[in-house]
C-alpha cells in the first residue's frame, strides 16, 4: 500500500492526511475482497524499516492502528473476518501488543476471510528468525543439517499456516517488493498500479484480479492457466 505521502503532497496536505485517507482505502479494499469471496488478503501496513521515519509520523501511524482496533475490529468480526498480524512483536509497546492479541483472539474462529496485517514486518528478518530456530533445533540434536528442506523453513515463518500469495498488487507505480514476503512470493504474480494507495478502489482491485486471471502460471513446469 504505497503512495500515501505523495497523494497528500500533490494536494498540499500533510503526510498524515495521506495516511488517514489510506485507511479509507483499506476499508474499501477489505469490503471488496469480502464481496469477491477472497479467502486471504494481506496488507503491508508498517515495515520494520518504517521506524526510521520522523517520530511524529510514526506516532500518527501507531495511533491509526489503535483507532483501527477500536473501530474496525468489531465491524470485521461481525462480517466473519479472522484477523492475523505478522511481524516482530517483542519491541512493540505493550498496549499495541495487547490490541493485536485481542483482535486475533476475538476473531480466531471466523471463516469468511482471513485478513493478514503485516505490522513491524520485514521479510529478511522473518527468514533470519526461521534460520535461527532451525539452527537451535540442529544444536539440540532434533534435526540434521542435511535434512533441512524448504518445507522446514516455511514452517518457521510467520505465515506457516497461511497459503503463499497468488497475486501481489503494488500501488503508486513502484515495481519492487520492498522486503515483503520474499520467501512466500516465489511464484506469485505481480500487478503494478500507477494510482497512489489512497486512490485505490474496488474497480482497480477488479482490474488487478482480471489481469491475474489472464496469465498462465507454470510454477517452473508446464503451462497452467489460472482458474
Amino acid at each position: 500500500m504505497d503512495g500515501n505521502g505523495r497523494w497528500a503532497r500533490r494536494r498540499g496536505l500533510p503526510r498524515t492526511a495521506g495516511h488517514s485517507q489510506g485507511v479509507e482505502a483499506v476499508r474499501k479494499t477489505v469490503a471488496a475482497a469480502l464481496d469477491l469471496g477472497i479467502d486471504y488478503l494481506t496488507l503491508y501496513s508498517f515495515s520494520s524499516e518504517n521506524w526510521s521515519r520522523p517520530k511524529e509520523e510514526v506516532g500518527y501511524l501507531l495511533n491509526l492502528l489503535r483507532r483501527f482496533a477500536d473501530r474496525d475490529v468489531a465491524l470485521l468480526h461481525e462480517r466473519g473476518v479472522r484477523i492475523r498480524v505478522i511481524g516482530e512483536r517483542e519491541t512493540l509497546q505493550r498496549d499495541i501488543v495487547a490490541l493485536i492479541e485481542s483482535a486475533e483472539e476475538r476473531t480466531r474462529d471466523n471463516t469468511a476471510m482471513t485478513l493478514v496485517i503485516a505490522f513491524n514486518y520485514g521479510a529478511r528478518d522473518e527468514i533470519a528468525r526461521a534460520v535461527r530456530e532451525l539452527a537451535a533445533a540442529v544444536e539440540r540434536g532434533e534435526l540434521a543439517p542435511d535434512a533441512i528442506t524448504p518445507a522446514h523453513v516455511a514452517r518457521h515463518l510467520y505465515t506457516a499456516d497461511i497459503p503463499d500469495p497468488d497475486l501481489i498488487v503494488r500501488t503508486s507505480g513502484e515495481q519492487r517488493l520492498s522486503n515483503f514476503l520474499l520467501w512466500q512470493s516465489a511464484y506469485s504474480e505481480f500487478v503494478f498500479v500507477d494510482a497512489h494507495w489512497p486512490e485505490f478502489d474496488k474497480a482497480q482491485f477488479m482490474n488487478a484480479i482480471r489481469e491475474f486471471m489472464s496469465r498462465e502460471r507454470r510454477f517452473g513446469g508446464i503451462s497452467q492457466t489460472t482458474p
